[in-house]
């Protein structure tokens, strides 16, 4: 894309995962179970075939003339090839098909020319996780019946209203990476749904590489920050605390453990600091122990009052700092 948002995270994370023709697969393969148009759309054509155009966006700065691009084998056995847009909004825009139809004049008519072709045929198929109903085609339903409205249009044009993909078939589905993105996608704007749902992909989460999972969890927070705002990652953050700390995902936990450890070194420090002054091995015993426990349960204290007052659940608190419940209430 080209226009004022062709750098907002939405079309990044879109992008990334998508670009991968593995989880493009995957992604229509879901969607079919609930649009007819992509069941005979994948019937058309060889899914395993799928390409992606590369020069139809850049890897580096995210701008370009489209989301995505490939071609792909039709099913004749000929090896004729079809070209596919996939375009994403997260809002209704009154401009897509003129969009697309740009996308399809540029992208795929050079893709034709450079392999000695006059035409490729087009699907352009639009990806929508919006909080309302959105209609692209409303504009031409206006003018023409459903019978003419989609042959005005110079490509075969689909429409996907991702909440329409079912949360079973997302939880069923093998490829991970699609079907927690599609999830998050889905519930972009509806942080009860999103948190109830995506802590069921944890066993499947562990099933994938290190990176891969760590890498993915990542990309999703960053995704979701836009729309939901950095209180997210803190939620999200304790829904996946046993996946997280598997795959490195910082939890609540965690920070208190890392600062503990930094407390445990400063009251280290501060203890020998102590028994030096005294100038008497007896000095430094009694002031690296004294130093070091008194640093320690200080700093334990100051961490528990801190996450105590912004709402961390008491027990998550006593596991990670050794103190008790009602000593934690009495802070």
């Amino acid at each position: 894309m080209t226009n004022k948002n062709s750098r907002r995270s939405h079309d990044a994370f879109f992008r990334w995962l998508f670009a991968d023709e593995n989880h493009l697969r995957a992604l229509l393969k879901l969607s079919a179970k609930s649009n007819l148009e992509i069941q005979q759309f994948l019937a058309a054509v060889d899914p395993n075939t799928f390409v992606r155009i590369p020069d139809s966006y850049s890897n580096v700065d995210e701008t370009g003339e489209a989301d995505l691009a490939f071609r792909v084998n039709a099913s004749s056995g000929n090896h004729a090839l079809v070209g596919v847009l996939l375009e994403h909004k997260s809002g209704p825009d009154s401009n897509t098909l003129e969009q697309m139809e740009k996308y399809v004049n540029s992208v795929m008519k050079a893709y034709a020319q450079s392999h000695s072709a006059t035409r490729i045929p087009t699907v352009a198929i639009l990806f929508y996780n919006g909080k309302g109903p959105w209609d692209p085609f409303k504009i031409l339903r206006k003018n023409y019946s459903d019978y003419f409205f989609k042959s005005v249009l110079p490509y075969q044009c689909h429409f996907i209203d991702m909440k329409m993909i079912s949360d079973e078939d997302c939880i069923g589905c093998d490829d991970v990476a699609t079907a927690m993105g599609v999830t998050a996608m889905k519930y972009a704007f509806n942080r009860k749904k999103l948190l109830a749902i995506l802590p069921k992909f944890q066993k499947a989460l562990t099933q994938i590489p290190y990176d891969e999972a760590k890498n993915l969890l990542e990309k999703i927070s960053v995704y979701l920050k836009e729309y939901l705002g950095e209180s997210i990652l803190k939620e999200l953050d304790m829904a996946f605390v046993s996946i997280g700390q598997k795959y490195g995902f910082v939890s609540a936990g965690d920070v208190f453990r890392q600062r503990l450890a930094a407390g445990k070194a400063e009251a280290l420090a501060e203890g020998i600091s102590k028994g030096r002054k005294e100038g008497r091995a007896e000095g430094l015993s009694k002031g690296l122990s004294k130093g070091r426990a008194e640093g320690i349960r200080q700093n334990t204290l100051s961490l528990a009052k801190t996450f105590r007052n912004k709402g961390f659940p008491l027990e998550a608190i006593a596991d990670a700092t050794g103190l008790t419940i009602d000593e934690i209430k009495a802070l």
